[in-house]
């Protein structure tokens, strides 16, 4: 793994705000030369640090406006088990491993409240899981 410097810190803050910033302008925010972003972004790319580029779409024309987050609280010797049945929800589009009070968090996103109420009720349902708290994602910082 390669050892990220500021420069390379500053480039990749650019690229998340502005991925299609063209290379010039990008040297000059940065003050360094076109060469010098255009080698860095392909170290970056290179070395599996950027994965790839993407786009954002406002939420309210995804087709899955209804996205929350779901805290979830397991038995360690069930962690394995509960993470393998939210993977098999599919609309668990994501599930991470978390620090604090709870063990995972659950990224959910569905096409309507009732949908989403079945899908919170399936969770909570399974075997292992000893508590949860879901918050709804209003809007999103960009």
């Amino acid at each position: 793994m390669i050892t990220l410097d500021a420069t390379d810190q500053a480039l990749l803050a650019v690229l998340r705000k502005n991925a299609r910033l063209p290379v010039v302008d990008i040297a000059r925010r940065l003050g360094v030369s076109r060469a010098t972003v255009q080698n860095r972004m392909k170290r970056l790319e290179k070395s599996g640090i950027v994965l790839g580029y993407t786009v954002s779409v406002r939420p309210e024309v995804q087709p899955h406006p209804v996205r929350a987050l779901m805290s979830i609280a397991v038995g360690s010797r069930e962690e394995k088990a509960v993470i393998a049945k939210l993977r098999g929800i599919p609309s668990v589009v994501a599930v991470h491993h978390t620090t604090g009070r709870w063990d995972l968090i659950a990224e959910i996103r569905t096409d309507t409240l009732a949908s989403f109420n079945a899908i919170v009720g399936e969770v909570r349902q399974l075997d292992g899981i000893k508590s949860t708290e879901t918050n709804l994602l209003l809007d999103s910082a960009d």
